[in-house]
């Protein structure tokens, strides 16, 4: 996203969602006891986070937002986290790499993973679990990999046979292959980076 669609991005956020979850008259949450620092969150964070986000997810992450505010007299909105979980659920981010990410494949486990083929996997742990992969975690991540690639000798085999292959398989293994093109994505946006 260029610097002119995020700062639209981020007017949109601030007209279709802050705004009118004031409007709604929905507190700040609980920790912003300055409107100052609730201000600035929205500013540095929130906004900033979701411009991505098109009109029409922003209203729906609204009104959910709306309907299930938090507070112990749920008249607050839920903290910057919730909400930015909330937004992912309507919409997932931009295909952006996050500096975990790129400092994962910029390392020597994320260059293993991706010439070793558990690259894919890699990225749903950092995806799921936010945190670097230490102890026993390469070794359980390379476990998921050996078993999906069962499942791709397995539907390749039948496809070379001539024999069906359902289509859950099908957009299984296309996902799978954009993940693996999104980790040298990501090992080239890492290697930018460095430089």
């Amino acid at each position: 996203m260029d610097a002119r669609a995020q700062a639209e991005g981020e007017r949109r956020v601030m007209r279709l969602l802050v705004e009118p979850l004031k409007a709604r008259g929905l507190a700040r949450p609980k920790g912003f006891t300055k409107v100052k620092d609730f201000d600035l969150m929205v500013e540095k964070t929130l906004c900033p986070k979701l411009a991505y986000m098109t009109a029409l997810n922003l209203a729906a992450l609204e009104e959910q937002i709306a309907a299930n505010p938090a507070g112990a007299g749920r008249d607050q909105m839920p903290i910057p986290n919730e909400i930015l979980r909330a937004a992912a659920g309507i919409q997932e981010p931009e295909p952006t790499a996050s500096p975990l990410m790129l400092a994962v494949f910029a390392a020597p486990i994320g260059r293993e993973a991706i010439a070793n083929d558990w690259g894919p996997e890699l990225l749903r742990y950092l995806k799921r679990h936010r945190k670097w992969p230490r102890d026993r975690v390469p070794t359980e991540i390379q476990r998921e990999a050996a078993e999906a690639r069962e499942r791709l000798s397995f539907i390749q085999d039948r496809e070379a046979r001539g024999l069906g292959v359902v289509q859950r398989d099908l957009e299984w293994r296309a996902m799978r292959e954009a993940a693996a093109v999104k980790c040298k994505a990501i090992a080239a946006q890492s290697a930018e980076v460095a430089q």
